[in-house]
């Protein structure tokens, strides 16, 4: 109590009004934050082919040569195909608005094989139902999912 009583009303208002200014700053700063992850991402917006062509642009940027698109129908289950440091790659996108299930393992499994590629990749925009995760690990396909290619936008 000696400290409450050596301290004047003027001293204390200043003290209230600087917590008070924090906490706003701080409310400010999740309003912010929820609004700018709210907003829908860029890739969320594209169509099929035209997710094949951003996923393309990235693996470019993350240093992967021979960058190619395949044909629309009849790709044989993969969309892009790419070398990166001696290792070819074949990957199988989907842009979708739920989670992505076994299909697309499948899909790249018979695509890697088919363009005889050593390493099958999934990526989308969302994530991967369990199923899917269980099978791409018995088939030894990469899942890159929207997290990760949220972090290959970053580097």
């Amino acid at each position: 109590m000696d400290f409450l009583n050596s301290i004047d009303i003027a001293t204390l208002k200043i003290i209230m009004i600087i917590v008070i200014v924090i906490v706003l700053a701080l409310a400010i700063v999740l309003i912010v934050r929820n609004i700018i992850r709210s907003r829908p991402h860029k890739m969320d917006e594209l169509e099929g082919h035209e997710f094949e062509y951003y996923c393309a642009d990235l693996l470019k940027k993350q240093g992967f040569l021979d960058v190619e698109v395949t044909k629309g129908s009849g790709d044989f289950g993969a969309d892009i195909l790419a070398e990166k440091d001696g290792v070819t790659y074949a990957f199988q996108c989907k842009c979708y608005d739920k989670p992505i299930g076994v299909h697309a393992i499948e899909e790249i499994y018979a695509g890697r094989d088919y363009y005889d590629r050593m390493v099958g990749v999934v990526m989308t925009n969302q994530y991967f139902t369990a199923p899917a995760v269980k099978m791409a690990e018995k088939f030894n396909i990469l899942l890159w999912d929207r997290g990760y290619i949220d972090e290959m936008e970053k580097e």
